[in-house]
């Protein structure tokens, strides 16, 4: 991290995971351990949980973001959300473009672009998933797929917009398998995505852009990544269902 310039963002990505009163017992867990972080501390909850997360939350700081939104304002997309609907009940995040929504549910780098300029439109802050499968990266073309899925989904962002934008590195090979990219690895392609947005931007607007690493990132391993200059926290997925372990995540984000 480089602090001096970029505020770390630890956000857990609760996926498919926790009812009501599972998401208020988690988050008042997880309040006394975000409090006074060096941080910002974020919660990437189910639809049905965001109302009781922003209960929970309240006045703590940490920040409720939705997993998802859908293009269209309104219409015929049954099961779908808008980003006008997000944002009327007080969600000021979501997560776009996750790996397990482009792998289950068919989205595409252009759906992604599509959604990333509805959450932008309604007011919305995303953060925005980008990374590799472990075919792309044993054929080395990691820097390739994250720069055309980058190029893609920021179509249209102007360098205004880019700053309500977090950009999450996760390598699809070290989503939920346990496996890790090494700080090394993290760092390369982290660095990488800043030098595109140097480009696609100017060199101010890249510095000041957070970039997270999701992918297994741990209460083990959290010191090593975060220690690495390009990556400005992390999106974490199971170690953000205990208390315990997030707020490790969290106190190494803080150093």
């Amino acid at each position: 991290m480089k602090k001096g310039v970029r505020k770390a963002v630890i956000a857990g990505n609760w996926k498919m995971n926790k009812t009501v009163g599972e998401t208020a017992r988690l988050i008042s867990e997880i309040k006394p351990l975000a409090e006074g972080a060096g941080c910002d501390v974020m919660v990437c909850v189910p639809f049905t949980d965001i109302f009781a997360a922003l209960e929970a939350a309240r006045g703590s700081g940490i920040k409720v973001s939705a997993q998802n939104c859908h293009w269209a304002e309104s219409g015929a997309f049954t099961g779908e959300i808008s980003a006008e609907m997000l944002a009327d009940i007080g969600v000021e995040w979501t997560l776009i473009g996750h790996s397990e929504r482009r792998q289950y549910f068919g989205e595409t780098n252009i759906t992604v672009q599509k959604r990333v300029r509805a959450a932008l439109n309604a007011g919305l802050s995303v953060i925005l998933c980008i990374g590799e499968t472990l075919d792309e990266r044993e054929q080395g073309i990691t820097s390739e797929i994250c720069a055309l899925q980058l190029k893609i989904a920021l179509g249209g962002v102007s360098a205004e917009e880019i700053k309500r934008i977090i950009i999450a590195y996760e390598p699809v090979w070290a989503i939920g398998t346990g496996k890790t990219a090494t700080a090394a690895q993290a760092e390369e392609v982290c660095a990488e995505i800043r030098a595109l947005l140097a480009k696609l931007y100017n060199t101010e607007t890249a510095e000041a852009s957070v970039i997270q690493y999701g992918g297994s990132m741990n209460a083990s391993n959290a010191d090593e990544l975060l220690d690495k200059e390009n990556v400005d926290g992390g999106l974490i997925g199971g170690a953000s269902l205990k208390a315990a372990d997030f707020g490790v995540i969290i106190k190494s984000a803080s150093r």
